[in-house]
C-alpha cells in the first residue's frame, strides 16, 4: 500500500478565481479529494475550502499527477460545470515524459479500461467488458541520450488512470510511476496536466488556462 506523504501545505497556487470557479495547480503527491481514513484527509479541496468555503470538486487528478485542476463555487456552478465535462466540452491537455523513444509522431489509444480488482487501485485493458477509452498523443521531443520522449497528452474520455494505462500500454511507461512503470525512473510522476479550456459556466466565453510543469 502506498503511503500518504502529501507535500507541506504552503498554500494552493490559484491561479484564477471568480463568483463560479476557482483554477488550481494541483501539486505532485497531493490528494484531489479526501481518501480513505483520517490520515488521508489532506487535500486540495480541504485546503482551497479554507479560503472558499463553497468550493467543490468538479473532476479529480491522480494523487502523483500535478497540474491544473478546477473546482467549482456553489451547487449551481458545480451542476454547470460538470455538465461540460460530461458532455466533453473542456478541452484538457497534459504533457508526459515516457520510456523509450515513440516512434509515431502522433496518433490515438483506443483501448478499454476496468479496474484490475484484486489489485486495486490498478486498472487494466478489457476488450471484453471494458469501457472505452480514447487518448490522443503528439510527440514533443524525442531524447535519444536519456531515451524519453516528452508528449502532449489529450484524454478524449476520463477513465481512472487513463492515461498512465494507455501509454504503458504502447510499452512507453510514463517516469516515475509507480503503478504501471518503473517508480526509480524519476523522483516523481513526470505527468502534469498542462492546460484547460471551456466555456464559462455563466458567460459561455471560452476561457484557457495553462500551469508550467516544473520538469
Amino acid at each position: 500500500m502506498i503511503v500518504y506523504t502529501p507535500p507541506p501545505d504552503t498554500g494552493i497556487p490559484v491561479i484564477f478565481a471568480d463568483d463560479a470557479l476557482i483554477v488550481a495547480d494541483k501539486p505532485a503527491g497531493l490528494l484531489s479529494v479526501p481518501g480513505r481514513g483520517p490520515e488521508r484527509a489532506d487535500c486540495l479541496v480541504s485546503r482551497l475550502q479554507r479560503d472558499y468555503p463553497d468550493a467543490l470538486t468538479v473532476h479529480r487528478l491522480d494523487m502523483s499527477t500535478s497540474g491544473l485542476l478546477v473546482l467549482a463555487r456553489g451547487e449551481e456552478m458545480h451542476r454547470r460545470l460538470s455538465k461540460l465535462f460530461r458532455d466533453r466540452l473542456v478541452d484538457k491537455r497534459y504533457v508526459a515524459v515516457v520510456a523509450g523513444l515513440v516512434e509515431a509522431d502522433s496518433g490515438e489509444i483506443d483501448l478499454p479500461l476496468i479496474v484490475d480488482w484484486p489489485n486495486r487501485p490498478r486498472q487494466m485493458v478489457d476488450h471484453s467488458i471494458g469501457k472505452p477509452s480514447l487518448t490522443r498523443f503528439r510527440v514533443l521531443e524525442r531524447d535519444p541520450a536519456s531515451n524519453t520522449t516528452r508528449v502532449e497528452l489529450e484524454p478524449w474520455t476520463g477513465r481512472s488512470h487513463q492515461l498512465r494505462v494507455h501509454m504503458a500500454s504502447l510499452g512507453h511507461p510514463i517516469l516515475g510511476d509507480e503503478l504501471y512503470g518503473d517508480e526509480s525512473s524519476a523522483p516523481r510522476l513526470l505527468l502534469h496536466a498542462l492546460t484547460l479550456a471551456f466555456p464559462h459556466p455563466l458567460t459561455g466565453e471560452t476561457v484557457y488556462f495553462r500551469a508550467a510543469a516544473e520538469f
